[in-house]
């Protein structure tokens, strides 16, 4: 009747990554993207990508990112401070870190990962994606009683 708990990780990504950012890389600025990139070093500042590519950004396991990310697709198995904002997919694996708001199509998270912030899905279309936007925006400037 139930089927043995496996260890199941997330699907392997036959992603191809024209940029790669090393694990003895510091980037301090922002980074406006056209093609994927994999980042194994640190990123302090926002990653940002056209809206008309669909690019994705990976967060290896030695990877960190202080900043936003604007993507189609984010695959995190390192650690973010800062906002996710993935048009279609977000995906968290086992050890991931992230402290910030969330927004996506669709999502998977492995056990293990750790997130903190809000988790807000968008149905793709623009609109969706600016409200959802406008939601966690809000949400970060309310100030408790």
């Amino acid at each position: 009747m139930f089927e043995k708990l496996k260890d199941k990780s997330l699907n392997a990504s036959n992603e191809r990554f024209d940029t790669l950012i090393g694990k003895s890389a510091q980037i301090y600025g922002r980074l406006v993207l056209l093609d994927s990139v994999r980042i194994d070093g640190k990123v302090i500042g926002n990653i940002e990508t056209a809206p008309d590519h669909k690019v994705s950004v990976a967060i290896g396991a030695t990877g960190e990112v202080k900043g936003d990310i604007t993507a189609h697709r984010v695959m995190v198995a390192g650690k973010i401070e800062g906002n996710i904002y993935a048009d279609e997919r977000v995906e968290f694996h086992k050890d991931s870190i992230v402290h910030g708001d969330i927004s996506y199509g669709s999502i998977a998270v492995e056990h293990g990962a750790k997130l903190l912030g809000l988790v807000i899905q968008n149905s793709g279309s623009s609109s969706a994606q600016a409200d959802a936007k406008n939601v966690i925006h809000n949400a970060q400037t309310i100030k408790p009683n």
